[in-house]
């Protein structure tokens, strides 16, 4: 037995004193996949033919690391090389500027699912699946600030149109690789100063979001969800698609809701939101990102608000019905080692939840020891959970510790420094 097996045997005797079960907290974490984002290979840009870059949109990458993806099959390679070091089952989530265009002009109201059949060839071979979304920005037609809740009718139904293609190819992903495709719609609308016509707007949006879910398609394919947002560049003081506006929408029309955790006050709770939500929703779908003051796509660490969020769903007893992605770019460091540390800490919050000897903790409080449960969450903090997240790594065959840091260095040198 190595050092690895020793500590992890110890550690499985430590968390069997407080009725914790390791081995089935693994192989829960082992079938949790999470979605990797296609954006953070190459800062958002994706591969349209006209595209020079974000704009129009209330998002930007900032930094400019050398080796960034310049084409599909170069974002494919820092892909794999990410998955190669990260346990567990893994997805991917694609936004639809990375279609395979093979070089021509495609508007964003004409793409089709063929434009996404080398990524379906490409997970076949990778065994995951693919998750998908609209892209409502970066286009001449995002320049006013409004899409799907604009007043020029000509705009709306181009982002309409652009919406109901994008349903049409996510039921064609998942019906393609037997593996149900979740097509997630974001847009920038909002103003960055007073707006008089909230309520216009609002009422737009509704009418466009009807139209593009006008067709139903079978829920082994695709499911649809809705993201909110507080603020944005550009939409400082007003945004159309706000939590409250997405929130009954998707309560009304049973469609999932999307609670990306940097979309909100810095003061706020997405966790709280957890348990409230799963009374009215089937079904969440979250994005993992970390906000800090106005920008909400820094690299997902292992901090409160993550660790927390994920302690909720496991608490709940939501797992199974979550839905969990990842959401940040950032282009002043090495982009696989964002990945990386991004996936990582999100796996490590949700094996921390469930690491938690939550029937003990549940009676105690029921019992009205709240200062027995006090106690016994802060004792978990010391528990040796690190030994689990070793062996879990050792298990799946993928760099142990700080290890993976040499294999990064390494693809840099050998890929990334070349690109330039």
């Amino acid at each position: 037995m190595n050092t690895i097996e020793t500590h992890y045997k110890n550690a499985c005797d430590r968390y069997s004193e407080i009725n914790v079960d390791v081995k089935k907290a693994l192989d829960i974490l082992k079938l949790t996949p999470v979605s990797l984002h296609c954006w953070q290979g190459d800062d958002v840009g994706g591969f349209e033919t006209n595209s020079s870059g974000l704009s129009d949109g209330g998002i930007k990458a900032t930094g400019n690391f050398k080796g960034k993806a310049r084409n599909i099959e170069e974002l494919k390679q820092d892909l794999e090389m990410v998955f190669s070091l990260i346990p567990g089952a893994q997805r991917l989530n694609l936004h639809a500027i990375y279609g395979d265009f093979k070089g021509e002009f495609v508007e964003r109201d004409s793409i089709c699912s063929e434009h996404f059949n080398t990524w379906i060839d490409w997970a076949k071979k990778q065994d995951i699946g693919i998750d998908f979304n609209s892209t409502f920005f970066s286009h001449p037609k995002a320049s006013s600030g409004f899409t799907l809740a604009s007043k020029d009718k000509g705009i709306r139904n181009f982002w309409i149109e652009h919406g109901k293609r994008c349903r049409e190819i996510s039921n064609y992903i998942g019906n393609e690789l037997n593996n149900r495709c979740i097509h997630n719609i974001w847009i920038p609308d909002g103003s960055k100063d007073i707006t008089v016509s909230r309520l216009e707007h609002r009422e737009l949006l509704r009418d466009s979001l009807d139209k593009i879910l006008s067709v139903s398609y079978p829920p082994e394919n695709t499911r649809d969800s809705v993201e909110s947002k507080l603020f944005g560049i550009g939409s400082e003081s007003y945004v159309v698609g706000s939590h409250e506006f997405y929130m009954g929408y998707a309560i009304k029309n049973n469609i999932m809701l999307c609670i990306d955790i940097g979309h909100y006050h810095p003061t706020e709770s997405c966790a709280d939101k957890v348990s409230a939500l799963f009374l009215y929703n089937d079904e969440l779908l979250f994005h993992i990102t970390r906000g800090i003051r106005w920008d909400s796509d820094h690299v997902v660490i292992l901090n409160d608000p993550v660790v927390e969020l994920m302690q909720e769903i496991v608490w709940a007893d939501k797992l199974s019905k979550s839905n969990i992605g990842l959401d940040f770019f950032d282009a002043s460091i090495n982009r696989i080692g964002a990945y990386v540390i991004g996936t990582r800490a999100t796996q490590k919050a949700i094996l921390l939840a469930l690491l938690t000897p939550l029937k003990k903790l549940k009676t105690l409080e029921e019992n009205g020891q709240n200062f027995e449960k006090l106690a016994l969450l802060e004792e978990m903090k010391n528990m040796p959970f690190n030994a689990v997240w070793d062996y879990y790594c050792y298990k799946n065959n993928v760099p142990i510790g700080v290890d993976y840091i040499a294999e990064i260095q390494k693809y840099e040198k050998e890929v990334l420094n070349k690109r330039n």
